[in-house]
């Protein structure tokens, strides 16, 4: 069960540039992680991120977490208009060994302004806002807001029936690499109140700017993290 905090924070994981872009594109591609605890103890878990053009603006973005405890199936298709996403239709699954399921499905009708959908088989209904992002969207706009030069950013999520904030901001660069090696990392936070829980993230400079690292360490002191893998880069 030690693993469900990882899963958490799976959806963080691709990177971004530190230098402002101008009107930064997408670009299709698929970036693999290694998980692990502290301690050295090994997960044998891996996450999968693939970003893909369907044509015409539309976009699928999809997570694969496998792991010995658990599975995530995560969906997005989204149309891609003037630098912001506007999700359309959001699907997660997560199954696993002694975990109970969970399944979570938001479909939003913008012209009738208008979300509808189903958590843990409680079906909901809101009303949208300007801006509304869906639990993976807000990940992707993240990486193009600061790839435009934004170093402070604030998203209205919507997620489990609820809207909330999530809200992030570039912290500093760090020259150090776990290889040895001298080079800038751009680090950012997870900004919470009233949380001891720490999130950060680094990415890299010389590989595009991709997520390299990122850490989480809970309360307690306990530390999961995850480290890239392989990388594919489309475009």
């Amino acid at each position: 069960m030690m693993l469900l905090p990882l899963l958490a924070i799976v959806a963080l994981l691709f990177g971004t540039t530190a230098k402002a872009e101008t009107n930064p594109e997408l670009f299709p591609f698929e970036v693999s992680f290694d998980a692990e605890l502290d301690k050295g103890l090994s997960l044998n878990g891996t996450a999968k991120r693939i970003l893909t053009s369907q044509s015409n603006d539309v976009w699928l973005y999809r997570t694969d977490v496998n792991s010995l405890i658990a599975d995530i199936d995560e969906s997005l298709i989204f149309k891609w208009e003037d630098g912001q996403v506007i999700p359309l239709r959001y699907r997660y699954r997560l199954s696993g060994f002694l975990i109970k399921d969970r399944e979570q499905s938001i479909d939003f009708d913008w012209k009738s302004g208008i979300a509808t959908g189903e958590y843990r088989e409680k079906p909901f209904r809101i009303e949208l806002a300007e801006g509304n992002l869906d639990p993976l969207g807000f990940q992707l706009q993240l990486h193009q807001d600061i790839r435009s030069g934004e170093r402070e950013m604030e998203y209205l999520v919507l997620d489990r029936g609820r809207v909330d904030s999530e809200r992030f901001a570039v912290v500093t660069d760090d020259a150090s690499r776990t290889d040895g090696s001298q080079s800038s990392y751009l680090k950012a936070e997870k900004i919470r109140e009233n949380s001891q829980r720490e999130t950060l993230m680094w990415f890299d400079p010389d590989n595009r700017y991709l997520l390299v690292r990122l850490l989480q360490v809970e309360p307690d002191g306990s530390r999961y993290e995850l480290k890239l893998k392989d990388v594919d880069l489309g475009g």
